[in-house]
This record gives structure tokens, sequence and C-alpha cells, in this order.
């Protein structure tokens, strides 16, 4: 299984990878501008609840759950994509949450968000 990975360098350290799914350069740009709204503090929520769900793999899988985020496969509305994961990982977090840094504390909290 190749893995990409880059880091984001700031106070803290933020590792993102990229475990089993190559993302073309147009997919790349696409979650770029996702998550353009992020803070860096929220992008590293993020990541984290991202490391934790899947180890950050786009195709995980656990039950009626599906990738990079955990999500139940209803939400994705069969569209499996990296994209279309970032995008609802974010409408998800901001509905039940409000950000994801509330999201990660309920998650450390509950081990689920």
């Amino acid at each position: 299984m190749a893995t990409d990975v880059t880091a984001n360098l700031g106070t803290q350290t933020t590792v993102t990878a990229q475990a089993a799914t190559k993302l073309t350069a147009k997919q790349k740009k696409q979650i770029t501008a996702i998550n353009a709204s992020l803070s860096k503090k929220q992008k590293a929520a993020k990541n984290w609840i991202a490391y934790h769900e899947s180890r950050y793999s786009y195709t995980a899988r656990n039950g009626n759950c599906y990738g990079r985020y955990q999500l139940l496969k209803a939400y994705l509305h069969g569209n499996y994509s990296a994209v279309n994961q970032e995008k609802t990982a974010n409408q998800y977090v901001a509905g039940r949450y409000g950000t994801w840094t509330k999201a990660k504390k309920f998650w450390q909290s509950h081990h689920w968000y």
C-alpha cells in the first residue's frame, strides 16, 4: 500500500497521509478549495479525526460507515469520492458540532463523533 505524506508545519505539526488512494491534481485542488475556509486549528482537528477514524484512508470500511471520516454511507449518496467525502464531512461536522475542534473534543470523550 503506497502512502503519500505531506506536512503542514505551524505551532503544531499536522501530518496528512493518503493511504491506498492516489488523488489526481484536480482532486487535490478541489479538496484544497473545500477546506480553504478552515483555520489551521480546524484543519488540524479534521486531520486528527481522519487519522483516528481511518488512518487517513478514503477507502476504509466499517459496517455501514465508509471512508476517511467514517461517514454513514447514506450521507455520501453513493458518491464515495475523496472530494465528496471532504465536502460531506465538513457539512456533517458544521451541522452537528459547529466546528471540527468541537467534533474532536466530542470524539475524545466518546471515541466517535
